[in-house]
């Protein structure tokens, strides 16, 4: 499996999947929508548009908004939530600069964050890596309040996350393309990082819209706040969605987190729900 994965041409077939899923032709979006909705189970009671045939594309339909009520945000002021419906694949302390991707498979911050200096703040930090599965909602919330210092994106590979590939190459977490997305928040620095992966070569976030917006070849840094109008999310707030799906990491400094007691490897989790409490810096 993790050799055919290596002699795939992930970026044509990403190119090709966006094509299909942006393509507003209606007969062709509903034919993809009805056979998602045959092969994964999609609930519709939750949407915001239930109705499948109001949207005109896949993509509308995959990044569909829900209902303000479908997901309530935990209330307490000293939690933290989990920014997107996902399954958690992994979670716990930052050995360092290490942290496990499955059993006996490891990356580092630095080559998570592509040798950004904020990899030293995260060491001996904690981290949860969570799992977007096809049918999940696919939009991406503040996991606390906070000011985007950053924003780094990476070009990468486009390997698949199902956990079955995961646990056996070496890596991929740091390898494949991603967007770091750094706050300020009452925590200290936070980062939140959206993985991609096979057919999920685009990203977006709110402020800076559809990514990759630049080139694929280099990564490339923006500073906020410093001259640029400051980007200020609230817990809870959407900041970005996945085009396809795939995975999000987020990091927290050292002694600052401690996770719910009632987190593990393979639980299912809605966006808003708690993911453990935090020290105000």
């Amino acid at each position: 499996m993790s050799y055919l994965q290596h002699l795939l041409p992930h970026r044509l077939i990403s190119c090709i999947a966006d094509f299909l899923a942006n393509h507003q032709s209606p007969k062709l979006s509903q034919a993809l929508i009805q056979y998602f909705i045959k092969r994964y189970p999609v609930c519709f009671q939750e949407a915001a548009e239930p109705d499948v045939s109001k949207y005109r594309s896949f993509n509308d339909f995959f990044t569909r908004r829900l209902k303000a009520e479908a997901r309530p945000i935990d209330a307490n002021p000293y939690t933290a939530i989990s920014p997107a419906d996902s399954a958690i694949a992994q979670m716990g302390q930052i050995e360092k600069n290490r942290l496990i991707q499955a059993k006996g498979q490891y990356f580092t911050l630095e080559n998570l964050l592509a040798g950004d200096a904020a990899s030293q703040t995260f060491e001996n930090g904690s981290f949860i890596t969570q799992y977007l599965a096809p049918h999940d909602y696919h939009r991406v919330h503040m996991p606390l309040d906070g000011q985007l210092k950053s924003m780094i994106y990476i070009p990468g590979r486009l390997f698949s996350v199902n956990p079955r590939i995961t646990a056996v190459i070496p890596g991929i977490m740091a390898r494949n393309e991603r967007v770091v997305c750094i706050f300020e928040t009452e925590a200290g620095l936070m980062a939140v990082i959206m993985v991609g992966a096979m057919i999920v070569g685009n990203m977006e976030t709110i402020w800076a819209g559809r990514l990759p917006i630049l080139n694929k070849r280099h990564i490339a840094t923006t500073h906020y706040g410093a001259g640029s109008p400051p980007v200020f999310l609230n817990k809870g707030e959407e900041m970005g969605r996945f085009r396809l799906g795939s995975t999000t990491i987020v990091l927290f400094e050292k002694d600052r987190f401690n996770f719910a007691a009632n987190l593990n490897w393979g639980l299912l989790i809605k966006m808003g729900q708690s993911l453990g409490t935090f020290s105000r810096s």
